[in-house]
């Protein structure tokens, strides 16, 4: 309990010296705001980093004990993490033994630790952000680690990004949670770890600070989290490049260019096919969940049941498990496309999707992201396998169709074009593709339409719960707490009884109390609209039952304290000034504020909102 107190007491002095250090301001420009930023994003990016580093080596020992050390195969690697060597399965008959274990150790792990860790962790990440106030549960964090590293090493066909987001994230919540105070800032810095963890665990910072923003909406950026995302995924870049080098994942291909105008159509071809390669994935994923989801098996067993369908599906094709991305690696040259026929090629693209539908869909951990790129990659091998020798003007080498494919496919599917364009030319050393990729892309994102992979995804800003305050009462954000505080008029213990309190209340004609401890520390607030729909019997209960714990700082914007306390379920908010109350401000003193300053703005215009009068 010490040990708690002491904890507690850290984060709540953590927080008053960063409220009264660097204080909320306007516009995410602001040079007090970059300095806060900088600090916490510097955090962020630290435990991105470090987070990627333990996830990507444990990945590691998993396969080398899981897939490798029983089943006897170990899969190529990208260039930028060792040769692309090809290897025979040495023990045929124990793969889809060993898929279904690891599918089962996950699964298990996760139902009895973290329900919520279940699946690709990326859709969970933005659901906090837009539905949770950037609430993840601090535990999901070890458990996400190890049941994707579990999943991915035991043959399951997942990715690592959307596992290292959800760690950052998670890690970034907690961070949140102890020392912001806004919900905006608390949102942001979960955005940032997700940005963190995918920049460092792909070497692409510039796209996964630009995902960050551009993942949460179908049609829309948060431009607040790009600065923030920025700082923590050069930080988390720099850590995991520091460790494991910063070459890019699949080599340097900075020869490769727009060879002519005419492969612009071929590019245009290509975007189409991914639109329609990224729809089948999206609902063939979604419908494989769906099915398990209705099944009757135990929850425990099925990501087992998934597992060993991918395990008997990687006897025919080995390509579609683990990670993949060392086939991308063998398919960006002649030889290696050449090795297989067209049909083959198809099919490998179908069984990636199946795969990772099985993998994750049936309830495992790990990402959906890398297996994405990884059937972008096999449609652009397809098709220039198809054009070779019978179209004029196609490039000599099927790279240029390979990363092409990668950008469309999950850029159109994700509705994040921009960073997932910007993300595979880091991973692949050049930007010199680029103008073909925004033919292809757009050709994707045409065909995609508003189907989505990440279903937590809103459509824009407006649609957001907490940007809808910003929309409907702008000026909000220009007038400060200290605007609409209003004196202390009653103060309670915190073992004072509700019917007490409610009287001194009510004579004082008061909206709220300030309670506090019996050291005499201020703990919150409590309503007289709450006091009041307490039932009769209960009048002789202490009123901490009820009290809100929500406080204020004089600088924070009335923008901030309106979305903390609608995120609270609060009424009423004590004020916070080095270290003492200073007064209280409720719903109806922000709405007075509101309405005045409108007034003095334009003394002519309509008188909105109405006047509270003696709402509380």
């Amino acid at each position: 309990m010490a040990l708690v107190s002491a904890t507690r007491r850290v984060a709540r002095l953590g927080r008053v010296w960063l409220r009264r250090t660097l204080p909320g301001t306007a516009g995410f420009e602001n040079s007090r705001r970059l300095s806060k930023w900088l600090l916490l994003g510097t955090t962020i990016g630290c435990v991105a980093g470090l987070g990627s580093v333990f996830f990507y080596g444990a990945i590691q020992v998993a396969t080398h004990a899981l897939l490798s050390g029983i089943s006897g195969y170990q899969p190529p690697g990208p260039a930028g993490e060792g040769a692309a060597v090809v290897t025979p399965i040495g023990h045929r008959l124990l793969l889809p033994l060993v898929t279904a274990i690891g599918g089962l150790v996950s699964g298990l792990i996760v139902l009895f630790l973290a329900p919520e860790a279940e699946g690709h962790g990326t859709d969970a990440a933005i659901e906090a952000i837009h539905r949770k106030g950037g609430e993840i549960r601090a535990r999901v964090v070890p458990v996400k680690l190890i049941a994707s590293a579990i999943t991915i090493g035991s043959g399951g066909s997942a990715g690592r990004e959307g596992p290292a987001a959800h760690i950052s994230a998670g890690f970034a919540s907690l961070l949140g949670r102890k020392v912001l105070s806004s919900p905006e800032d608390r949102r942001i810095a979960v955005a940032a770890g997700i940005g963190a963890g995918i920049g460092a665990i792909f070497r692409a910072p510039l796209g996964g600070a630009v995902l960050a923003a551009e993942i949460l909406y179908l049609h829309d950026l948060e431009v607040e989290a790009i600065i923030p995302s920025l700082i923590a995924s050069i930080v988390g870049y720099t850590i995991f490049g520091g460790w494991f080098g910063f070459e890019p994942i699949f080599g340097q291909h900075a020869s490769l260019s727009l060879g002519a105008p005419v492969q612009l159509v071929y590019y245009a071809v290509l975007g189409v096919l991914c639109g329609v390669g990224g729809l089948l994935y999206a609902r063939a994923f979604y419908r494989v969940a769906a099915w398990f989801d209705r099944s009757r098996l135990p929850r425990w067993t099925r990501p087992a049941v998934g597992g060993l369908a991918v395990g008997l599906l990687g006897l025919a094709m080995p390509q579609v498990i683990h990670t993949g991305y060392g086939w991308v690696q063998v398919v960006m040259t002649r030889d290696g496309v050449l090795a297989f026929s067209p049909l083959l090629l198809a099919a490998i693209a179908a069984g990636k999707i199946a795969a990772t539908s099985l993998s994750i869909g049936s309830g495992g951990s790990g990402g959906i992201f890398g297996p994405g790129m990884v059937i972008g990659g096999f449609v652009g091998a397809l098709l220039w396998r198809v054009a070779f020798g019978h179209v004029p003007g196609l490039p000599a080498e099927p790279a240029p169709f390979v990363i092409i494919g990668m950008m469309a496919l999950f850029g159109g599917i994700a509705h994040a074009p921009l960073a997932v364009m910007l993300m595979v030319a880091e991973m692949t050393g050049t930007l010199s593709l680029l103008a073909p990729a925004m033919i292809a892309v757009a050709a994707s994102t045409a065909m995609v339409g508003d189907e989505t992979i990440y279903r937590a995804q809103l459509r824009d800003r407006a649609s957001s719960p907490l940007h809808r305050i910003r929309f409907s009462l702008p000026m909000l954000a220009a007038l400060r707490v200290r605007d609409a505080m209003e004196p202390i008029s009653v103060s309670a213990a915190e073992s004072d009884a509700v019917r007490d309190v409610l009287h001194r209340l009510q004579a004082m004609s008061s909206a709220g109390a300030l309670v506090r401890d019996r050291d005499g520390q201020p703990i919150g607030t409590v309503t007289r609209d709450a006091l009041e729909r307490m039932p009769e019997a209960d009048g002789q209960s202490p009123v901490s039952l009820v009290v809100s714990p929500v406080t204020l700082h004089p600088d924070q914007t009335l923008e901030d304290a309106m979305q903390e306390l609608a995120q609270e379920g609060a009424g009423v908010a004590v004020v916070m000034q080095q270290d003492r109350p200073a007064g209280i401000v409720t719903s109806r003193t922000i709405l007075r504020a509101y309405r005045s300053a409108r007034e003095r703005q334009d003394p002519r215009g309509p008188r909105w909102p109405p006047d509270p009068g003696s709402a509380r």
